[in-house]
């Protein structure tokens, strides 16, 4: 990894003053990490994969359930689930990592080193920091606006265009793709707030109650090889 980050910076700078330079690996490196054949906590695989991205400017860390195919016993055994749900957890903690401004730290409290499988990791850290919301999106700064559960980057960038021109109300949401059924309880809009002195398990409760789309638990079994 070293080698391929060296290369790739010395020919970038080679062709800082030559274009007939080639590019070194011109799509970046990537690599892949298989969760659930040893004991890693999703903590150690995050960390694990921010050292990568940190360190060797890595382009992309992918994430790759372990798929039971060995019967030596210091590997899951044959027949145990694939774990697709942590897989998808990891990809979306990955997200937060690279696009929102998150540090690994700021995923995990000190009871836990694996995320919360109910629900994804931004509304997970939101749920345990409710002394930071509601955010005022009339007036927050584009940092924090990316905390909001149920805020992506595209949302954020019409947030700040629209509120160039006009205050942003509550019946604004939808059409600046916000995930409103969750984002509600965290947001402030011309003063007006669904937050309501809720706790975080009351909060956890509600919006999963009303999440149609909610990814449930798999336990996607182990295909067989003979039928």
């Amino acid at each position: 990894m070293t080698y391929l980050r060296n290369e790739i910076i010395a020919k970038k700078e080679e062709r800082a003053t030559s274009l007939k330079v080639k590019k070194f690996a011109p799509a970046g490196q990537s690599t892949q990490l298989i969760i659930g054949a040893t004991p890693e906590t999703d903590k150690d695989i995050l960390f694990t994969a921010n050292h990568y991205y940190k360190t060797y400017q890595m382009k992309r860390v992918y994430y790759s359930g372990y798929v039971p195919i060995s019967s030596d016993n210091r590997l899951p055994a044959i027949g145990t689930c694939v774990p697709m749900l942590r897989e998808n957890r990891l990809y979306q903690a990955d997200w937060l990592l690279r696009f929102y401004g998150f540090s690994v730290s700021e995923l995990f409290d000190n009871s836990t080193s694996d995320l919360d499988y109910d629900i994804d990791p931004k509304l997970s850290w939101a749920l345990k920091n409710l002394h930071l919301f509601p955010i005022d999106i009339n007036r927050a700064p584009k940092e924090l606006l990316l905390r909001i559960p149920g805020v992506g980057q595209k949302s954020v960038n019409k947030i700040l265009m629209t509120r160039r021109h006009q205050s942003i109300s509550f019946e604004n949401l939808q059409n600046l793709g916000i995930a409103a059924n969750r984002a509600k309880y965290f947001i402030n809009c011309q003063g007006n707030s669904e937050t309501k002195d809720r706790d975080a398990m009351q909060l956890k409760t509600l919006i999963l109650s009303n999440t149609t789309n909610n990814i449930l638990k798999q336990t996607t079994p182990q295909l067989s090889l003979f039928l």
